[in-house]
C-alpha cells in the first residue's frame, strides 16, 4: 500500500470518526481539507507553453473540541512533498471573558484572523505578520466590545534551518551566497481591539505591538525586532474594508561581512530575503452576494512596502490580488489574478521583499484553489 493510499485511508476513517462525534457537546471532533491548485505564471514561458499547472494542494487534518473547560485545536497538514503543522494547542476557559491558550497558537498581531481576503495572503504574511502561529501561552480577554490579547512566544514551531513551514519566520541558512544564523526567540505580543455594532454590520478599531530577541548561532549574540500596527476591519451590508498600517525593524547581531540592511526568512519549504526595516500598508475592498446555492465573494487586496534601510538602491514592493472566492456546502473555491512588483513569489526576477528591485515593472500569474471542507 502506498504512503499516497494510506494517507487516503487514514483521512477518510477520520471523516466518518467526526460525522459520528458531531451531537456530542464534550469530545473531539475531527475534520479536514482536500485541495487542488491551478496556477499559470505570465512570466514563465514554460508555464505558458504548457498552459499552466493543475497539481494536489494539499489534504489537512484538523481536531477541535472540548472536555468541559478545557479544549483542544490542531491542524496538521501533507502538502505532495512534505508535512507541517499549521496548530496545535490545548486551551482553558477560565470564564466566559477569559481563554488561555498553550503551545502552538495564533500571534496575536494585526487585523484579527486576515489582512486579506485571498488564497495568496496579503504581503504582511510573507514578513512574518500574518496568520503566524508559534510556539507559547496567550490570554484572550472580553470586556464589553474590548478584546485584548496578549502573548509569549518561545520560539517558532520548527528549528531556524527548517523551511518547510506553513507562516514566515526567520531563517538559518545560505541565501544568494549569504550566510544567516539568525532565529526567532523571547517574543511579546499586546493586541487591543474594540467593535462597534450597527445596523448592517459593525466595525472593529485595533492596535498591536510585538517585541522580541533575535538570537545568532554564530556570533552567540541577541539583536532584537520589532513591529507596531494599526488596523480598521468595517462591514456594512455585505461590502467589508480592511486597513492596515505597519512598521518593522529586524535588528540582528550578524557575522561580520552580512549586510545588516537585509535579513533571511523561509515559508512553504522556500528561504528569501526582506529589507530588514520597513513600512507595510494594506488595503482591501470586498463585497459578498448571497445566493441560493451558497455566497460569492469578490475582493481586492493591495499591499505596499516602503523600505527603510542604509542602502539607496532598495527599491518598493508591491502586490495586488483581485479575486473571488465561491462557496457552496463543502467546497469553497478561490480563483485569484496576482500582480507583483518587486516581490516575491509573484514575480520572475525578484524572489524578495524590498530589496534591489532586478526586473522591470509588474508581472501577472493566475492561482485557482478547489477545496473540499469536511
Amino acid at each position: 500500500m502506498t504512503k499516497t493510499t494510506i494517507l487516503a485511508v487514514a483521512i477518510a476513517a477520520l471523516a466518518g470518526s467526526a460525522h459520528a462525534q458531531e451531537a456530542q457537546p464534550n469530545g473531539i471532533n475531527i475534520g479536514g481539507t482536500v485541495r487542488v491548485n491551478y496556477g499559470i505564471k505570465f512570466y514563465d514561458d514554460e508555464s505558458k507553453d504548457k498552459g499552466g499547472d493543475f497539481d494536489f494542494d494539499i489534504a489537512a487534518i484538523k481536531f477541535n473540541g472540548k472536555l468541559d473547560d478545557f479544549g483542544l485545536s490542531a491542524e496538521y497538514r501533507f502538502t505532495s512533498d512534505t508535512d507541517y503543522i499549521k496548530t496545535g494547542y490545548g486551551y482553558y476557559d477560565i470564564n466566559d471573558d477569559i481563554q488561555i491558550q498553550l503551545g502552538i497558537t495564533q500571534v496575536p498581531f494585526g487585523n484579527r484572523g486576515f489582512i486579506s481576503n485571498s488564497f495568496w495572503f496579503g504581503l504582511p504574511y510573507y514578513l512574518g505578520f500574518e496568520d503566524d502561529s508559534d510556539v507559547g501561552i496567550k490570554a484572550l480577554f472580553t470586556n464589553g466590545n474590548w478584546n485584548t490579547d496578549l502573548g509569549f512566544f518561545k520560539n517558532p514551531e520548527y528549528g531556524p534551518e527548517e523551511n518547510k513551514r506553513y507562516a514566515t519566520d526567520l531563517y538559518t541558512g545560505t541565501i544568494n551566497g549569504t550566510d544567516y544564523y539568525n532565529e526567532e526567540t523571547n517574543q511579546l505580543n499586546l493586541r487591543q481591539t474594540y467593535t462597534m455594532q450597527y445596523g448592517g454590520g459593525s466595525t472593529t478599531l485595533g492596535g498591536s505591538l510585538m517585541w522580541g530577541q533575535i538570537y545568532n548561532s554564530e556570533t552567540d549574540d541577541n539583536g532584537d525586532r520589532y513591529a507596531i500596527a494599526a488596523h480598521v476591519d468595517s462591514s456594512f451590508n455585505g461590502w467589508n474594508v480592511q486597513l492596515q498600517a505597519l512598521q518593522y525593524e529586524f535588528d540582528a547581531e550578524n557575522q561580520a561581512g552580512v549586510d545588516n540592511n537585509k535579513i533571511g526568512v523561509s515559508v512553504v519549504s522556500w528561504q528569501y530575503e526582506v529589507a530588514a526595516k520597513g513600512q507595510v500598508y494594506s488595503f482591501n475592498l470586498a463585497k459578498t452576494f448571497p445566493t441560493s446555492w451558497g455566497s460569492i465573494k469578490v475582493y481586492n487586496d493591495f499591499g505596499y512596502m516602503t523600505p527603510d534601510v542604509d542602502d539607496s538602491s532598495f527599491d518598493n514592493s508591491a502586490q495586488n490580488v483581485t479575486g473571488a472566492a465561491f462557496s457552496a456546502g463543502p467546497v469553497y473555491i478561490m480563483a485569484d489574478l496576482i500582480l507583483g512588483k518587486n516581490m516575491t513569489f509573484s514575480t520572475e526576477k525578484d524572489d524578495h521583499i524590498g530589496l534591489a528591485e532586478a526586473g522591470d515593472g509588474w508581472d501577472e500569474r493566475i492561482n485557482i484553489n478547489f477545496g473540499y471542507y469536511f
